[in-house]
């Protein structure tokens, strides 16, 4: 069960005046998931999830007369036995071509693109994260607007300022973090936009602006190469930093050991990254395009993701502008608290409440 699923269902658990039940897969993680009377936590066994989401869901719906069936993760049954809503976190699978991924994630693509238009069609409402998301929902699929809502996704409480210098110092040392660093979450998905990341450090380095590593996650040693390779950077290799895999549990201490923060994808539904990283006093430079603007406020410094010139210059002036980088961390902290996930919560039991 992912993060977003998580919160959303312990900030619904926080407001009693409704009984939940929460319809989960006997693989699932139940961790994080709320041990209180209101909330019934029912394990539902069913097979692969197609099969277990088209018939075993739909099936104890029924059963346990609930009043409204909220699917978290962009797919739903076709037939539902009480009103449904769907949250559909993006398009992008149905916008192009995915290729590549194990047979596993194939199947899951060509399912979600089978599914999603067929319940979009059907279901009461439709929730998505952001007010550029909704758009993009209502011209691709033909949808009545009045279907379709924005309910911002929020960040989480493990995101905060921390001044436990013991931990940092710790996961200096685990994570082989320098004293100053910029930080980017790496991913080898193209709407990362890694390969351009790269082109506008080397540009700083080609420049003799390049003042700090980056430090990057998530990626193997093999993609980075081949990146540098294809865009003629191997003069980066030792201004990069691999830490791996960082779990949430010690991404927080990254985050606030870090100068700067990169996050300028190509695009994005939400973002979340962004106010991560802000709800731990962490500049932020992100891009100019699809939700990230609608997220950063005029609380992080906005770049275009295509130009490699425009992100360059972006980071050189976080890089050497300590007053913008006070500026950006107080205005980040306060832009980060406006998304709380109680906000997220109580603007789904409005929801809910005008559906039934």
């Amino acid at each position: 069960m992912d993060i977003v699923a998580l919160e959303t269902i312990a900030a619904l658990a926080s407001n009693p005046q409704h009984e939940y039940v929460v319809f989960a897969k006997p693989d699932t993680n139940r961790q994080g998931l709320p041990t209180v009377p209101h909330v019934k936590i029912v394990e539902l066994p069913g097979g692969p999830y197609p099969v277990w989401e088209q018939y075993a869901l739909p099936k104890a719906a029924r059963q346990h007369n609930v009043d409204i069936l909220h699917c978290t993760a962009n797919t739903a049954p076709l037939r539902c036995p009480v009103p449904l809503v769907v949250t559909l976190h993006d398009i992008i699978f149905l916008e192009k071509a995915i290729v590549g991924g194990n047979a596993y994630q194939r199947f899951g693509n060509l399912y979600r693109r089978w599914n999603v238009p067929r319940v979009m069609a059907t279901a009461s409402r439709i929730v998505t994260v952001s007010d550029f998301e909704r758009q993009r929902i209502i011209d691709h699929l033909h949808i009545d607007p009045d279907r379709v809502v924005t309910v911002h996704n929020a960040v989480s409480q493990q995101f905060r300022v921390i001044d436990d210098a013991d931990a940092l110092s710790r996961a200096r040392v685990q994570y082989n973090l320098p004293v100053e660093f910029i930080f980017f979450l790496g991913n080898t998905d193209p709407k990362k936009n890694v390969p351009n990341v790269l082109r506008a450090l080397l540009q700083l380095k080609r420049n003799g602006q390049l003042t700090l590593p980056l430090v990057m996650s998530n990626v193997s040693a093999e993609y980075v190469n081949a990146v540098l390779a294809e865009i003629g950077g191997q003069s980066l290799t030792n201004d990069i930093i691999l830490s791996g895999y960082i779990p949430n549990t010690t991404l927080p201490l990254v985050y606030n050991a870090a100068t700067v923060f990169l996050c300028p994808s190509l695009r994005e539904s939400f973002g979340l990254p962004i106010l991560e990283a802000m709800a731990c006093g962490t500049p932020v430079l992100t891009a100019s395009t699809s939700a990230m603007p609608e997220v950063a406020g005029n609380a992080a410094l906005l770049a275009n993701p295509a130009s490699v010139t425009d992100m360059a210059d972006g980071i050189h002036k976080l890089l050497t502008q300590a007053g913008l980088r006070a500026d950006l961390r107080r205005r980040g902290l306060e832009r980060a608290a406006l998304f709380s996930w109680q906000n997220t919560a109580r603007r789904l039991i409005s929801l809910y409440e005008e559906i039934v």
